[in-house]
Formats: C-alpha cells, sequence, structure tokens
C-alpha cells in the first residue's frame, strides 16, 4: 500500500537560482485515498530577507520566522517521512526545487526523485482541461471544494485543498475532514462525496406483471392485425 503525500510550500520569493529560501513546508499523508492524520507543518528560518511580493501572497512575515528552526534542524525528520511516497505536488518543479537545494545545502546527496514518486497536478489539470485555467482556486471553483477560509496562501492549508482537488480530480471518492486544532479552516470539511453521482453494485431490473405481459400480447395482436405480420412475433420474456 503505497502512501501518497500532498505537499506544499511557501518561499521567500520565486528563484531558487538567486539564493531564495524555504520558509514553510506542508504535508497531508493519505493511504487507500483517505487521509490518515499523519501530517507534517513546519516552518522555517531562511536565514534571510523576505521579498515583499512573497509576503504578500502567504502572509509570512521575518519576524515570525525569527525564533523557527533552521532548514537542516528538519531535514532528516522531514526526509525520513517523504521516504518512499508519491509526492502530490501542484506545479511540482517549483516545490521539488527549493526542497532538493535546501536537502543539499543540509548535507543530502540524493535528489527527492530518487526516493519518492512525483506526480504534478498542474500536468494532470492541463491534461484534463486543455485551455483552462489551472491554478488552486481555479480548481477548488471547477470541483467544488470550498477554499473560502483560504485568506492567504499557507502549505498546510494549500496541500489539504489540493487534496480534495486531486481525489475529485482521480475520480471523487472521500472526504478530506480537517483537523480540530489546525486554526481557522478547521470546521470547514469538503463534500466531494455527496456531489458525485450515486454508485451502483446492480441496478434494479422491473419485471412485467401478468395483467401487463396480457396487455402486450393484446396489443401486438392488434398490430399483427393491422399490419398483417410482426417484425417480432415472440412471446414476452419473464
Amino acid at each position: 500500500m503505497q502512501r501518497q503525500i500532498i505537499l506544499d510550500t511557501e518561499t521567500t520569493g520565486l528563484e531558487v537560482e538567486l539564493g531564495h529560501r524555504l520558509i514553510e513546508v506542508g504535508c497531508v499523508e493519505f493511504k487507500n485515498r483517505r487521509p490518515t492524520g499523519n501530517n507534517f507543518h513546519r516552518y522555517v528560518n531562511p536565514q534571510r530577507t523576505i521579498d515583499p511580493g512573497a509576503q504578500q501572497v502567504h502572509g509570512i512575515s521575518s519576524e515570525f520566522l525569527a525564533d523557527k528552526p533552521r532548514f537542516d534542524a528538519i531535514a532528516r525528520e522531514l526526509w525520513d517521512y517523504l521516504k518512499g511516497a508519491e509526492l502530490i505536488i501542484h506545479n511540482a518543479p517549483f516545490d521539488v526545487g527549493f526542497l532538493n537545494r535546501e536537502f543539499e545545502i543540509a548535507g543530502f546527496t540524493q535528489k527527492l526523485h530518487e526516493i519518492c514518486t512525483i506526480t504534478d497536478t498542474v500536468v494532470m489539470a492541463r491534461r484534463l482541461h486543455p485551455g483552462q485555467k489551472v491554478n488552486l482556486d481555479a480548481l477548488c471553483k471547477r470541483y467544488n471544494v470550498d477554499n473560502s477560509y483560504r485568506d492567504l496562501h499557507g502549505a498546510l492549508i494549500d496541500a489539504r485543498l489540493l487534496g480534495d482537488v486531486y481525489l475529485a480530480m482521480t475520480g471523487g471518492q472521500s472526504r478530506l475532514t480537517l483537523d480540530a486544532d489546525s486554526g481557522p479552516g478547521a470546521a470547514r470539511t469538503s463534500r466531494l462525496d455527496e456531489l458525485l453521482p450515486p454508485r451502483y453494485e446492480t441496478l434494479p431490473v422491473p419485471r412485467a406483471g401478468e395483467a401487463e405481459r396480457a396487455a402486450h400480447l393484446a396489443r401486438l395482436e392488434g398490430i399483427k392485425k393491422k399490419a398483417g405480420k410482426l417484425l417480432w412475433d415472440g412471446e414476452l420474456g419473464a
């Protein structure tokens, strides 16, 4: 039974090549397409300033991160948590690029794709909805996933929303219930299972009663008298 981990990050800026760093990582674990509650969420001190544009997106300040651990302090715990799982990521090259760089700085020699399977939901969404918007807000709207509590981007919030979107994109199934102590979104749940059409093991097949059989045969006789013959002249099946 393969673990699936819905993963998202927040960063100091957009370009890892320019020295921008990771500041938040959020993960939601699935087994058999159901959340296990074994989630991973950490804030990280990037030891550099945050671009004003990035802070407008996620609302995380340098002051808030001042007492948070550096990435190397959580690297082994995160590595062991991710190892062997399928990572479900929206725009995977971005998050994986930052994570690989952080692990490299922390002394790890392997890349994430060497220890995990990586699935990019942007690629999936573009294949399913060519020419349409595929950002997370647009996909939440398309799949009726409630994101009304998402004022700003956040790694754990976005991972939870992406989990619901991923379930819907890959066939629906379940309700992702947020943890009771996880902040402003905690009281909300997605209702994907209520929005999807019902499934049946077998369809009921009604049988004709005696009165219906007699009426049917009488009708055939009337047609036969007028037309002279019938294309089908057999008995009504039981």
